[in-house]
């Protein structure tokens, strides 16, 4: 019997988890799918996610894939599993695809953001970087569009990263201040492990007047990761956006 192939749209708050992907001794938020998910369709069901966010990071729009021999009822799975998955996690839509589509491996382009604010707020310390100083912003946006000179981002992966290439192909990068808060916000075709917190982290020392805009071309020539700056805070970090071709969804249910 051929199986059907379904890609499902959610979003997590990461702060109570050790990142998406399993492991061993520790809760993450594949664990909890899989098994809300296999609970409930009465299978083993097995996903496969179109990326990894690390202990602490959100996740405002997810996507990961799965496959199962019976049709779905798309609106009835997305209230069920909606109805035994912890407030933290929600499925938001569910795409019957074709059956060759990867949610991992097709996905055209991922944009992160990463918020960082000068005012102290305890409602808002898990989802922003507090930082007292003022930084420049000027500088950091002018710093931003050297990235788009470059492929090969090594000096900013996390260090014995298992990786065929260190290229990513940096399609915007840009800072968006309103008042004390600043938003970056960045879009590839790929990312690597720990990429957009050491950007964010350099970044911020060329805010801060610790590092020049022109030392941006030296790090990133020198593929060593300890030249970067240091790894921004994890909860400051939102997978915001991933994109398809709309040409693999064959029939869609959205929330």
């Amino acid at each position: 019997m051929p199986t059907n192939r379904y890609f499902i749209d959610f979003s997590y708050d990461g702060s109570s988890y050790h990142g998406f992907q399993k492991q061993l001794n520790a809760i993450t938020v594949q664990e909890i799918m899989e098994n809300t998910i296999s609970k409930i369709l009465r299978d083993e069901i097995n996903i496969i996610s179109a990326g990894r966010t690390d202990t602490g990071v959100h996740a405002k729009k997810m996507f990961a894939h799965f496959d199962i021999k019976s049709k779905i009822e798309e609106e009835k799975f997305c209230y069920l599993i909606n109805r035994l998955l912890p407030s933290d996690i929600a499925i938001k839509a569910i795409h019957k695809v074709k059956s060759d589509s990867h949610s991992r491996f097709d996905a055209i382009s991922r944009t992160y953001n990463y918020f960082i604010t000068n005012t102290k707020n305890p409602f808002n310390h898990g989802y922003s970087y507090y930082l007292s100083e003022k930084l420049d912003y000027s500088k950091m946006n002018k710093a931003s569009k050297k990235f788009f000179k470059y492929e090969n981002f090594k000096c900013f992966s996390k260090s014995n990263t298992d990786v065929k290439t260190y290229n990513c192909e940096i399609s915007s990068a840009k800072w968006v201040k309103s008042g004390d808060d600043y938003k970056f916000i960045i879009s590839s075709n790929r990312f690597l492990r720990n990429m957009v917190r050491a950007i964010v982290g350099t970044l911020i020392e060329i805010g801060k007047g610790k590092l020049q805009i022109k030392d941006l071309d030296e790090i990133i020539q020198s593929r060593d990761r300890r030249n970067a700056g240091y790894s921004a805070p994890p909860q400051g970090l939102f997978l915001t956006e991933i994109k398809y071709d709309k040409k693999i969804f064959l029939k869609s249910w959205k929330k």
